[in-house]
C-alpha cells in the first residue's frame, strides 16, 4: 500500500483516523488501533513478511525485557543487548545483503553464479535500525549506572511498526516517540495539528507525484537504453542526470513529508528528515541536511563508538570514512553504494 495510492488516501487513512479518534479517550485501545492499522498496512504489501516484522519485535523485546529484569546486566545477562543488536544485523544481513555477498563471492569463484533470490522486505532497514538504537541506549544506560526498564510490548510494537514512518523513515528513537503515544490526541491544538498534517501530506504527495514521478518518466528510459547497450548524446546524458537528481530528492523527501504529516494527524511530532540539502555549501553541510535522522543514527551509533573526534586527524578521518562507507552500504546492497559511501567518507 503506497502513500500515493487511492486505497491509502481515500480509504485506509480516513478509516484509521475515524476509529483512532473514536477511541481517543482510551489509551490502550487507541494504541492497539494504530498497531492493527500498521500491521494491515504492512501485510497489504506482502503478508509473507508480516511474521518477520512481528517476530523481530517479539524477539528484541523479550531479550531486552530479560536484560532489564536482571537489573541491567548482572553476569551473563550483560550481553543481552549485544545479542539483540546481532539479531537485528543477522536479519538485515540475510534479507538485504545475502545476494550482494553471494554475488561478490561468485566473482572470485567461491559461490554459484545463480542469485540467491531473497526478496527484500519492505522497511527492514528502518525497523531494524530503530530496534538497534533501543538496545544500544538500554545498554548505555546500564553501563552508566542508571536504572533500566523496557516499555510494555504494546508500546514497543507500536514503536517498531508505526505505519507512517515504517517504510521510508524518518528513523525515530524510542524516547522521542513512545512518550507521545500516551498523549491524548484531543489535547489543545488538535485542529492545528490536523490542518498542518494534512497540508504537509499534500506537499509531500505533490513532490512525489508531480515532480519525482515525472522526472522518473524522463530519466528512466535513457538509463534503460544504456543498460541495454545503447548510448546517449551529451544533452541526453545531462538531462538523465538532472532528472535522476530531481527524482531522488523529491521522492525521498516527499515520502518523509507525508510521514511527518500523517504523524501530526494522529497527534505525533516526527523528526524532520530533510532541510534543503541541495542548498548545502559543503559535503559536511549536505549530510547535516540530507536524511537527517540517518545521519544522526550514523553519528551516535557508529561514528562516536568508533572514536568520533577523539585522537589525531588521521584517526578522525578513519572514523568518518568507515561511518560513511557503512552508510553507503545501508542505502543499497551493491558495490556502487560502497564506492559512493567511500567517496563521501573521503570528502567528509
Amino acid at each position: 500500500m503506497l502513500f500515493n495510492s487511492e486505497i491509502f488516501i481515500l480509504l485506509f487513512v480516513p478509516a484509521t483516523l475515524l476509529v483512532y479518534y473514536r477511541l481517543a479517550a482510551h489509551n490502550h485501545p487507541r494504541q492497539w488501533c494504530l498497531i492493527a492499522a500498521s500491521l494491515l498496512f504492512y501485510g497489504y504489501w506482502d503478508i509473507r513478511f508480516l511474521p518477520l516484522l512481528f517476530g523481530s519485535a517479539v524477539g528484541n523485546w523479550l531479550l531486552l525485557r530479560w536484560f532489564a529484569r536482571s537489573g541491567g546486566g548482572a553476569g551473563m545477562h550483560r550481553s543481552l543487548p549485544l545479542i539483540a543488536v546481532l539479531f537485528n544485523l543477522l536479519l538485515i544481513g540475510i534479507f538485504k545483503y545475502a545476494d550482494f555477498i553471494g554475488g561478490t563471492l561468485a566473482i572470485v569463484g567461491l559461490w554459484s553464479d545463480e542469485p540467491i533470490g531473497i526478496i527484500l522486505p519492505l522497511g527492514i532497514s528502518f525497523y531494524t535500525f530503530q530496534q538497534i538504537s533501543y538496545a544500544v541506549d538500554l545498554h548505555r544506560a546500564a553501563r552508566d549506572g542508571k536504572s533500566v526498564s523496557v516499555h510494555g510490548f504494546r508500546e514497543y510494537l507500536l514503536f517498531v511498526s508505526f505505519f507512517p514512518q515504517l517504510v521510508a523513515g524518518p528513523i525515530v528513537r524510542h524516547n522521542e516517540i513512545i512518550p507521545q503515544f500516551r498523549l491524548d490526541p484531543r489535547r489543545p491544538g488538535l485542529e492545528e495539528r490536523l490542518a498542518r498534517g494534512g497540508m504537509l501530506f499534500l506537499v509531500g504527495l505533490g513532490k512525489k507525484v508531480l515532480i519525482a514521478d515525472v522526472a522518473a518518466r524522463i530519466g528512466s528510459p535513457m538509463f534503460n537504453r544504456v543498460l541495454e547497450g545503447g548510448t546517449l548524446n551529451l544533452g541526453e546524458a545531462w538531462l538523465a542526470t538532472y532528472a535522476y537528481f530531481l527524482q531522488l530528492y523529491f521522492d525521498f523527501s516527499g515520502y518523509s513529508d507525508m510521514a511527518i504529516g500523517l504523524g501530526l494527524m494522529f497527534g505525533f511530532l516526527l523528526p524532520i528528515n530533510f532541510n534543503a540539502p541541495y542548498r548545502a555549501t559543503s559535503i559536511q553541510d549536505f549530510w547535516r541536511r540530507w536524511h537527517m535522522t540517518l545521519s544522526r543514527f550514523l553519528r551516535d551509533y557508529l561514528y562516536i563508538p568508533f572514536g568520533g573526534n577523539r585522537g589525531g586527524i588521521l584517526v578522525q578521518m578513519r572514523n568518518s570514512f568507515l561511518t560513511m562507507l557503512l552508510g553507503g552500504l545501508w542505502h543499497g546492497a551493491a558495490w556502487s553504494y560502497v564506492v559512493w559511501g567511500g567517496a563521501h567518507g573521503l570528502a567528509v
